[in-house]
Order: structure tokens, then sequence, then C-alpha cells
């Protein structure tokens, strides 16, 4: 009998599948994935081990949140993501955690409430520079002075030869991790179409410019780069 080839789940967010299954892909997809997770929370207890309040804007599926709630006992939680899939699955997954939920981009975020802790891992690169600066501005003003800001992205070198070298990088890391070549070429295909990288030093300047005391490079690798700043 002959089998039917089934059409992809559409996609109902920003990442390149669906929130369903964002989570099966995730590692296949980004190189370090999980090293973005590590480097934050080791990070967070260096610099503010006691934090009451953590928003981590550009949620997901809720996968920070969920080691943060193991590793920082009594935190509460503000998730922010603009698709609802997506804050669906983080709410299963954080049924005894102590949440509040916002369907809001961070370049649309305005809290209530000043917190200790902001998050935004793999967001802000889908925004233009415009947006980039709202949404980095918005994250300046939801933190307490002394709190600390971390984000993660992917990054654009400073050179086409560079770039190239970064997108092969990227290339072989799905191929070597099963993803189909169609899907490997889909992906790097929004590469400065759907992601709008910055430079290493275009995200320091603009951190700078926000207004943060501390800014400094957290971690780098390929076309991935994570950075945290404090607020004085």
């Amino acid at each position: 009998m002959e089998q039917k080839n089934e059409k992809p789940a559409p996609r109902d967010n920003t990442t390149s599948q669906s929130a369903a299954l964002y989570d099966a892909n995730v590692e296949k997809t980004i190189p370090w994935y999980s090293q973005f997770h590590a480097q934050t929370l080791d990070l967070v207890g260096s610099v503010m081990p006691e934090s009451a309040l953590w928003l981590d804007t550009g949620c997901g599926t809720g996968n920070l949140a969920v080691k943060a709630a193991d590793r920082f006992a009594g935190v509460k939680f503000i998730l922010s993501d603009p698709s609802p899939a997506m804050l669906d699955i983080a709410r299963e997954k954080l049924q005894e955690v102590a949440v509040e939920y916002i369907q809001s981009g961070s370049e649309a975020l305005s809290l209530r409430e000043s917190v200790d802790v902001v998050t935004a891992i793999m967001s802000h690169h889908y925004l233009t520079a415009g947006q980039r600066r709202q949404a980095t501005d918005n994250c300046f003003a939801a933190l307490k002075p002394g709190g600390v800001y971390v984000t993660f992205e992917t990054i654009r070198p400073c050179s086409e030869a560079a770039t190239a070298i970064g997108l092969e990088r990227w290339r072989q890391h799905q191929l070597a991790s099963g993803k189909p070549a169609e899907e490997v070429e889909k992906h790097i295909s929004r590469y400065g179409v759907e992601l709008l990288p910055i430079t290493i030093e275009e995200h320091l300047r603009l951190l700078r410019q926000i207004g943060f005391s501390v800014v400094e490079i957290l971690w780098a690798s390929g076309l991935q780069a994570g950075f945290y700043a404090v607020k004085g």
C-alpha cells in the first residue's frame, strides 16, 4: 500500500519549525543550544543568586524556565512570547511553578513590576534595527537597579568570507544531526532574510547606549553569541 507523504506542520511561531516540533529539533538546528542555558544559569547564579522574579522574553516552550526553576528555589517567572502555541507548551511543562504568561514579543512588552533577571535567548535576531533597540530598551526598563540581562543571538561576522565559513559550519552541524538536506538548506536560507543578525561589536554598543553599566560577551562560537549586562 502506497504511503502518502505527510505535509509538515505549519509554522505557528518565528522559528523554522512548528511549536510542536521545536523541542525535538532545536539541538539539531542550533549548535551548542544547551550551552546557552548552562551559561545563562551560571551567570545568574554568580550575579543574582537570590533572584525573586525572572522575565524570560521569547521564552519559546519554556526550556530555560524549567532549568532555572530547578536550580533557583522560590523564583517566580514572567514568560512572554508572541506565539500562543509556544506558551501553551510552556504551561504544560511548568504547572508546578509560579508563572505569569504574556503573549508578546519584547519589542512590545511593558511590565507592571520590576524584575531581577531578564533573559532573551535566540529571540531578538528576528527583529529589525528599530525593533531590536526598542526590545532591548524594554528589557532594560523591566530590570531593578543591579538586575542582570542575558541575551543569546545569531550574529553577523565582520566579513563576507567569515559569514560563508560560519554558514557552512552551521550547515554541517545540521546535516550531521540527521536533518534532511532540503530542510537544512531552507533553514540556512533564512539568514539575512528572516534572521537579521548584527555583529558582536554592534551588540555591545547597543547595550552601552541603552544604559547598562556592565556590558560583556558571555559566550561565542560560530554564528551564535551570548552577552550579559548589569543595570547600574
